[in-house]
């Protein structure tokens, strides 16, 4: 019996419950509600299933699966060194249709109007005690672009990775229940109902030539965007080009989705309990939900100005597809709109300022960049 007992004791000491910590079960939870948001509720399945997996795994005590050696330590290296989110922005690319912003080119201001939260909660951050590159990393949340989130933060903040993630791939699935109420308190019923005019037809020679001179525009404008403006934009003149079908069909499907799937796990590694069970993490959450609701009211607020100065013609609604939630902040304005007037269409009008803010997000994080590493 003596020898049972103390093969008990012996298995016991190298199982995973001898080094379990209260922190661990309190990031295991975390793990299992965020897997219960993606799959049971649907929000932001793609990434956020992968992250809250990655969180599991990294809080089961002496797996080893993120200590040098181990299988996420090494795929961590894609994180690290922000070839994922690239990656990522490469496919965005290539699903991403730039014409409604084509057929209407003002709808550019609105993705740039968008950006308003992201400096509120720059100054926000840094007067609640954060460094300026964390503040910086905290601010870009607020444009509501995850791999943008990821790549910014890896550059100036890598210690606070895991919560900045969480908190922008949760704000981007709360677009449905944080957009409406800012739109509605900053839009009367007859803003609403505003019909818009049909997008004029975008020719091919336009769909090729915009990622060609935006890429080169933008480089030569601002150099730090181009890792992310220049690949996004290569991935789009894969789509528009009519000659990689086959290259395109890939950034979009099997690239995309490998990319997401390390992408997900590896900054799910990062939420270790001691690290991300911090006063720190509670704060990035309240900021990133601060810098979304401005960034939203920034949109509508300017969609409201170029209502004046086109006579009514713009529904301001739509600067609230400025942030770079793409579809979902497009599809929200959308289904706002058919509240007030049924008949009303506005999802193509709301798709130019949508792709401007993917845009926008990267030149306010290559900014941030060269003002923070020059």
């Amino acid at each position: 019996m003596g020898i049972y007992i103390e093969s008990l004791s012996s298995v016991l000491a190298q199982s995973g419950f001898a080094g379990l910590t209260t922190g661990n079960l309190v990031m295991l939870v975390v793990g299992l509600v965020l897997l219960y948001l993606a799959i049971g509720k649907g929000f932001e399945p793609l990434l956020l299933v992968p992250i809250a997996f990655g969180c599991v795994l990294v809080n089961l005590p002496l797996s080893g699966i993120m200590d040098e050696g181990g299988f996420l330590y090494y795929v961590f290296f894609g994180t690290q060194h922000e070839i994922y989110p690239v990656i990522i922005f490469m496919g965005i690319g290539a699903l991403t249709d730039f014409a409604p912003l084509l057929a209407n080119p003002i709808t550019f201001l609105l993705g740039a109007a968008a950006q308003l939260g992201v400096f509120i909660a720059l100054f926000g951050a840094m007067m609640m005690g954060f460094s300026v590159k964390e503040a910086a990393s905290i601010a870009i949340i607020g444009g509501a672009d995850g791999p943008t989130s990821i790549y910014l933060t890896m550059k100036l903040a890598p210690q606070i990775l895991g919560a900045v993630a969480v908190a922008a791939y949760s704000y981007m699935s709360l677009v449905p229940l944080i957009q409406p109420p800012v739109i509605k308190a900053l839009t009367t019923k007859a803003d609403r109902a505003i019909r818009m005019d049909n997008l004029r037809p975008v020719s091919k020679t336009e769909r090729v030539l915009f990622p060609i001179v935006c890429t080169i525009a933008s480089g030569l404008i601002l150099p730090a965007s181009v890792p992310l403006i220049g690949i996004l934009m290569f991935g789009n003149l894969l789509r528009e080009c009519g000659v990689t079908e086959r290259l395109s069909l890939a950034a979009q499907n099997e690239i995309l989705n490998a990319t997401t799937i390390f992408l997900g796990l590896t900054v799910g590694a990062t939420m270790e309990a001691e690290t991300f069970l911090t006063a720190a993490t509670l704060k990035i959450i309240v900021l990133g939900l601060v810098a979304f609701v401005f960034s939203t009211a920034g949109g509508v607020l300017f969609g409201q100005a170029l209502k004046i100065f086109s006579g009514g013609k713009i529904n301001p609604m739509i600067g609230a597809a400025g942030v770079s939630a793409v579809p979902m902040a497009a599809r929200v304005v959308q289904r706002v709109s058919q509240q007030e007037n049924p008949g009303n269409f506005l999802l193509m009008h709301a798709m130019g300022p949508n792709v401007a803010g993917v845009i926008g997000t990267a030149v306010a994080a290559g900014t941030m960049l060269t003002l923070l590493m020059s």
